[in-house]
Parts: structure tokens; sequence; C-alpha cells
């Protein structure tokens, strides 16, 4: 844990929260936000909560937003100093709307960080954090956001091949770029039961059966979470396991996913038996859904 390294999707999130239930075409009195956000800033604030200093890899532009975004991520106890700074790439942003039914629609842009492409994961090979001699040995939380290109050269670069990776699905959308990922000796991958089925290409009935799909499909290792039902841990030659997260009223949604990751990452590397690590997280993605975590 002395070492995380968080890679993927940082940009500013802009999110219509309205205190109703939305439909089609729904034009309704709610809150407007703008926050830090994408996959892999907020697995790295979350780790913040629990005291950590993660280090960021991700592509943010040279523009107002930018600065603004990483002076943001700095005042949180973030190490930016390899994010790459692009002078003619703007800075990413996702749009959310929610209501008390959940997430009505989203769009994220991150065609920043996707046309970064290897810039975003330089230092990992010159020598800053590692290289292919000494590669990177720590923790590494990667999101699905980056390119498939990119992603399936990281499944079988020597850059990653020391690394605890930890895996998560940006979206239902990208789920497919994971699937290089799949026999990846060290990876663990985060996904909900909408993304597990993208991937084995299969429809599921609940996270269990999801979770033993991927296993089929070389997973060494997968967590799929499915709303307030009952989430599953995946291991190969150990079986699957189960909890159900604790019922909370809805306040948010976005980032939920996020908290749990991270928040199980901290729970098994502070020495959490597997099902405890489980609850811990759900507990935490609750708490982030009820708005118990809002600032």
């Amino acid at each position: 844990m002395s070492h995380i390294l968080c890679i993927g999707s940082v940009h500013w999130d802009i999110i219509g929260r309205a205190p109703s239930s939305l439909g089609l075409g729904s034009d309704v009195p709610g809150r407007i936000t703008r926050g830090p956000g994408g996959v892999a800033l907020n697995i790295a604030m979350t780790l913040t909560r629990f005291g950590l200093h993660p280090t960021l890899l991700s592509a943010v532009g040279r523009d107002s937003e930018g600065d603004d975004l990483i002076a943001a991520c700095l005042r949180m106890g973030l190490d930016c100093r390899h994010v790459y700074r692009s002078d003619d790439l703007p800075t990413d942003r996702y749009m959310a709307i929610e209501g008390t039914n959940g997430l009505i629609a989203a769009v994220a842009d991150a065609h920043s960080l996707e046309l970064a492409g290897e810039k975003v994961i330089a230092a990992l090979a010159d020598g800053r954090l590692g290289s292919a001699e000494a590669p990177f040995a720590g923790l590494i939380a990667l999101d699905g956001n980056l390119t498939g290109a990119l992603l399936s050269d990281i499944a079988g670069s020597p850059l990653f091949a020391s690394a605890d990776l930890r895996v998560a699905a940006a979206s239902p959308a990208k789920a497919a770029r994971l699937v290089p990922l799949l026999d990846h000796p060290k990876a663990t991958l985060y996904v909900n039961l909408e993304e597990a089925g993208v991937i084995a290409k299969g429809r599921f009935t609940c996270a269990a059966e999801a979770a033993v799909a991927l296993l089929d499909r070389g997973a060494a290792r997968v967590l799929v979470t499915d709303g307030g039902c009952l989430a599953a841990d995946g291991r190969r030659g150990q079986g699957v396991i189960t909890d159900r997260p604790p019922p909370v009223p809805v306040a948010r949604v976005t980032g939920a996913g996020d908290t749990f990751m991270a928040a199980h990452i901290v729970a098994e590397a502070r020495g959490a038996a597997r099902a405890k690590a489980l609850t811990m997280a759900l507990c935490a993605a609750a708490d982030h859904v009820s708005g118990e975590t809002l600032s």
C-alpha cells in the first residue's frame, strides 16, 4: 500500500440531480454540480479518505479547466507529477442526469485521454515509476476509459508484469475493452452485472452466475456488483462468495462502483479476509449512494 497508481480518466463531472423519479423528456427542478471525477480519480479520492496518497496517471489539458482540476487534486493530497498535460487537447468532461430512480443518462467525453494513448503511462517505462527491466511492483488501479488498443498492449506488457492489477470497467459501452485482460494472471476485474454480460457474452440473472462465467472464460478473479442486489467475489480455485449491500436511500449514483473498488482494495491491503473485504466495500458504496460521504 506504500505506492498505488490510479491510471485512467481524470476529468470534471457535471451532474444534474433531481429529487424525484425521472423519465424520458422529464423537465424538473434539481441541482447541477461540477466536481472532480473520472474512474481513476474517483478511486484515488476514495483512497485518500482512507489516509492514502495515490499517484495519478492520466491526461489533462493545459486549459483553465485543467489547471483548476489539477489544483483540486493537489488539495486532496493526490500526486499529479506524472499526469500528462497536453497543450492541444482539452480537459475531458462527463455529464450525467440522475433521479431517485437512478442514472437516467450519461455522456463521457474521454477523447483527450484516448488520444494521449501511451503518453499516459510513459512514467512506467522511462524509469520514473518503473521500466521494462524493473517494472512497477505495487498496486495499480486501471480503468477501461483507456483505448482498447492500449489495454491490449498493457495485458501483454512487461511494464505491468509485477503489479497487482485491479481493473475497472468504465461503463457497459466500454466493457469489451477489458477482454484482453481476462486471462492476465495478476488482474482482478471489477464490473457490474451488465458489464459482466458484455465481457462474457451472455445474459445473467445474478452476480454469482456472472462471476462463474467470467472465471470459466479465464479470469483469475472478478468482483461483480448488481446495484442493491447480491454482489459476488469469484476467485479461480476458491469458488464464489456473495454478500448484499445494506439498503439505503438513493442520493447519487455516479461513482458508486469506483468507491466499491477502492474500499475493497484498502480492506484487503489492511488484512481483511475475503468475505469481510466484500462486506466493507459494499458498505462504503452504500454510504456513497446515500450521500453520507458528500463533503
